[in-house]
């Protein structure tokens, strides 16, 4: 009987090599988290929060395997969407008063409102030199000035409440210029459409061109930003687990670099 203890050829190494790779992937499979059940939840988000959402949806697919599946648009638009049994399961909004009236009217779960982000509003220009304070308000040399529709959306609803607390609104009413919502507020000064316009300082952190000036809080009421689990997304995990998620610290770190503060 011959017994073989070796196997010498480079062929043989090969073989060897290859069946120690195909045990080591195998390994691995099993030991990695699996996400074969991984599953979607749609929620409807406030535009100003447009880039924060998307960071804290990638996140959340990172860490759970789940899909986020965002949709956006002004905070009035998304609740008239979802008083028409739009599919959505979450809503994320730009003001505490919406999810409430959801409750209310029984278009979401009582118990499950939360504010998970406070919102803060800026004077902004593309035009570096133009901004300097509340001073430019009330010179007004400028031609068109954009805020956000303040019956749809809360940043307008702001911008008006501080325009009128400057002594500044009667003069300037003639010069507004309204976006749907504030990501195309943004997009009327970012273009030049108009010369300057209140947007959310979400939009512009970060961004070393252009002139701002950050509203005082005092001039306006407190954007208090509250998220609500929809009827439709009662009975989902998805849905409950995004929302754990959006309170947790890997979300509140996310909300505070994009130039929000914390509901906490």
């Amino acid at each position: 009987m011959v017994r073989l203890t070796s196997c010498p050829s480079k062929g043989c190494r090969l073989r060897r090599w290859i069946r120690s790779l195909a045990v080591a992937g195998l390994l691995v499979a099993l030991c990695a988290p699996s996400f074969a059940d991984a599953a979607t939840v749609r929620v409807a988000v406030a535009a100003n929060f447009t880039e924060a959402a998307k960071a804290i949806a990638a996140a959340f697919a990172a860490k759970t395997g789940d899909t986020a599946e965002l949709s956006f648009g002004s905070t009035g638009t998304l609740y008239t969407q979802i008083s028409q049994n739009a599919p959505f399961e979450v809503f994320l909004a730009a003001d505490d008063a919406r999810p409430k009236k959801a409750v209310a009217e029984k278009l979401a779960v009582e118990g499950t409102v939360f504010t998970y982000a406070i919102g803060k509003i800026v004077l902004y220009s593309a035009d570096p030199d133009r901004i300097t304070g509340a001073e430019t308000l009330k010179a007004g040399d400028f031609d068109r000035i954009a805020i956000a529709n303040p019956m749809t959306a809360p940043y307008g609803a702001a911008a008006i409440a501080a325009m009128k607390a400057l002594g500044v609104y009667d003069a300037l009413e003639p010069k507004l210029v309204q976006g749907t919502n504030i990501a195309q507020t943004f997009q009327f000064v970012a273009t030049g459409n108009a010369e300057l316009g209140f947007v959310a300082l979400a939009q512009v952190a970060g961004n070393e061109s252009g002139s701002l000036w950050e509203l005082p809080t005092d001039l306006h009421p407190p954007i208090r930003q509250d998220a609500v689990l929809l009827e439709t997304g009662r009975d989902s995990q998805t849905a409950k687990a995004f929302l754990t998620f959006l309170k947790g610290p890997e979300a509140a770190a996310i909300i505070r670099r994009f130039g929000y503060d914390t509901g906490d």
